[in-house]
Parts: structure tokens; C-alpha cells; sequence
């Protein structure tokens, strides 16, 4: 069967790395149209954004995506386009995978837990006020007339919401997750010992949603620092971890560095109607064009795709692909941490052609 994706390279590396995705899917045998669209910084002097609007619409009209990194302007006061596509389409719920390669280097062998991060509100909505500004001082004047608080007058202000409709939508998702995947345990992280009328509510409908799978899917709750700690010592004892916005950015960054880097980490953002798929790390223009990119992170995510639109098989032969290639240790790229059964680091394309050859194997 033929799927349309719209595929969004990007700029800095993610040309290349998106670029080795679509040779990883090719040899897959996944039936794939690419239909190309534009993101990133260099958007800006041509569209006035680096999200334009023609690269959202395809976004909704083939309703699956895939992107390369983008580079976040700084001080410009764009947006990032990863938050921007997230708000705009709605895609409340962040997908990250994390399990051990062997090979690749990572602090532990045994790694095999999902990440599940809200989207949409916490710290990230973006809700926010300027130090001096009208509104940033009738604020501090009300949270005062209200006997909430005090903060210094010089302060500038995010607001935090979290509400019951995000945390159930992302709750449920995290569940029923579990239950597709055969995963056998849901955590949920927050710090509602500290603030109880939002991560106080995290916690409340999570365990409102948990009743309704008791007997299918264990329960629990960490608070997010006794999380971190956990998950540095043991990260064996965790599956699936549900986290509001903030905390599931951070977290998801600290598992990711447990089984060898961001180079590795696979990533979706998904919504009711639309779902898009990503390297996790960074536009890195240091080394753009340089043939020095680590394009693992964006082929894994194109296995998510896959799996998404129902290619099982191709999916698992771009697993085992990526599995055999770091298990053998001679065609990896300098980012992973060299053993001494690691050869010396190779091209981008070096290691392209080599996954290639072993998914084609598979």
C-alpha cells in the first residue's frame, strides 16, 4: 500500500539526516510519496516565518509528517517551529522511545521505557509577561490584592496552566499506549507536594484515569526530582512515564543520554487528526554539510512513522537494520562513545550505505 507523508528537512543537518531517513525507508520496501515542504530559519527572509503556512496545510492534508531539525532563530522572536506546529495542529501528546542500542555506547544495556510528555500547556504555553510591563504589574498587583503572594516588582512572569481536559487527554494516551504495546506499568511524575493546584491536578486525574485500568495496567507516582534520581540509578524499574510539559522536556533529554545520546532518540508529536515524527536534537549548524551527521534519530523516528501507518514489517527491518550496524561497531558516526571495539568514526553517508545494505539483509 502507498502512503503520502509530508516530509520537512529542515536546514542545518537535518538535510542530510532526512535525506539518509528516505534511503532507510526505500530499502524497508515501505511504499512512501514524499511530499516536501519547508520549516526552519532559513524560511524567514522568504515566508516572514519559519513556519510558513503552506508547509501546515500539507501537514493536515496528508495528516502524517516527518521532519528534520530546525534552527530556532535566536532573539528574533519567532517561535521555535516545533512548538508552533504543536500548538497549531494540536499535537498534545510527545512520544519519545527509549531503549538501549548495543554498540551505541549508552551508560546501561538493559534501557526499554517510553516517555509521554503533554504538549500543549504547563510552562510552554507561552502565556507570559515582560519585567515592567502594564500587564506584568497589574498582575503582581492582583496576585497581591488577593493575598496570594507577593513578587518583586522587577519580576517577569509565565503562567503555568494545567488543566483536567490536557491531563486526561494524556493520561488516557499514555494507557492506552501500554495496553497496544504490551507494557505492563504507567508512572506518573510531578511535584504536586509543592504545587497542588497544578501538578496537584496532574496527579489527581491521573489517578482518577488509573482506576479505570486496575487489573490491566499497574499504577504509580514519583515526584519529578525523586524520578530523576531513580531513573540515573535504576532506570529498569520504569515502562511508560507520563510527565506534564516542562518536566517531560527535561526528562526525556536525561533518558535519552542514559543509552547514548539525543543522536539516537526518536520522537513524535501526536493529535487527534495529525501526527509528526522527529529527531529530537538539534539543527547542530556547526557541522552542517560536513557529512559528519548522525542520521539514527530520524530513521528510528521514520520506524515510529511506519508503525504508525501500519508498515510493521518495514518498521522492525529499519530496527534490526539499525541494530546490526551498532552492534558490529564499524560504520558509526563521532558522535557515539567510542569502546575498544569501536573502528574509527565514518561519513553520514558511510553509515547510510551500510544501514542499507542491512535492512536489505533483513
Amino acid at each position: 500500500m502507498r502512503h503520502t507523508v509530508t516530509l520537512i528537512p529542515g536546514d542545518g543537518i537535518g538535510v542530510e539526516t532526512s535525506a539518509a531517513m528516505q534511503q532507510a525507508v526505500a530499502a524497508s520496501g515501505a511504499q512512501i510519496d514524499w511530499e516536501m515542504a519547508e520549516a526552519g530559519a532559513a524560511c524567514i527572509d522568504r515566508y516572514g516565518t519559519p513556519l510558513p503556512d503552506e508547509t501546515i496545510e500539507a501537514v493536515r492534508q496528508t495528516k502524517v509528517a516527518i521532519k528534520g531539525p530546525c534552527t530556532t532563530p535566536v532573539g528574533t522572536g519567532f517561535r521555535s517551529v516545533n512548538v508552533a506546529l504543536r500548538k497549531t495542529l494540536d499535537l498534545y501528546a510527545n512520544l519519545r522511545p527509549v531503549m538501549s542500542i548495543p554498540g551505541a555506547g549508552g551508560r546501561y544495556d538493559d534501557v526499554d521505557l517510553v516517555i509521554v510528555r503533554e504538549n500543549t500547556e504547563d510552562l510552554y504555553a507561552g502565556i507570559e509577561f515582560e519585567e515592567g510591563s502594564k500587564a506584568a504589574q497589574e498582575l503582581i498587583a492582583f496576585i497581591d490584592a488577593q493575598g496570594a503572594g507577593s513578587i518583586r516588582p522587577d519580576s517577569g512572569i509565565s503562567i503555568k496552566p494545567i488543566s483536567v481536559t490536557a491531563t486526561r487527554n494524556i493520561v488516557q494516551f499514555a494507557f492506552d499506549y501500554a495496553v497496544r504495546q504490551g507494557r505492563h506499568k504507567v508512572t506518573a511524575a510531578h511535584k504536586a507536594n509543592i504545587m497542588k493546584h497544578s501538578d496537584g491536578l496532574f496527579l489527581h486525574v491521573a489517578r482518577e484515569v488509573a482506576q479505570e485500568f486496575e487489573g490491566k495496567i499497574d499504577f504509580d507516582d514519583k515526584i519529578i526530582d525523586a524520578f530523576c534520581m531513580s531513573m540515573v540509578m535504576d532506570p529498569s524499574q520504569f515502562d511508560v512515564i507520563v510527565f506534564p510539559n516542562l518536566y517531560g522536556d527535561i526528562a526525556s533529554d536525561l533518558a535519552a543520554g542514559l543509552v547514548g545520546g539525543l543522536g539516537l532518540a526518536p520522537g513524535a508529536n501526536i493529535g487527534h487528526d495529525c501526527a509528526v515524527f522527529e529527531a529530537v536534537h538539534g539543527s547542530a549548524p556547526d557541522i552542517a554539510g560536513k557529512d559528519l551527521a548522525n542520521p539514527t534519530a530520524q530513521i528510528l523516528s521514520a520506524a515510529m512513522m511506519l508503525d504508525h501507518v501500519g508498515e510493521h514489517a518495514c518498521a522492525e527491518r529499519i530496527r534490526a537494520g539499525v541494530r546490526a550496524i551498532y552492534a558490529e561497531g564499524t560504520h558509526l558516526t563521532g558522535d557515539i562513545r567510542r569502546t575498544e571495539r569501536t573502528s574509527a568514526p565514518v561519513s553520514c553517508s558511510a553509515f547510510t550505505a551500510e544501514l542499507v545494505k542491512k535492512i536489505e539483509e533483513q
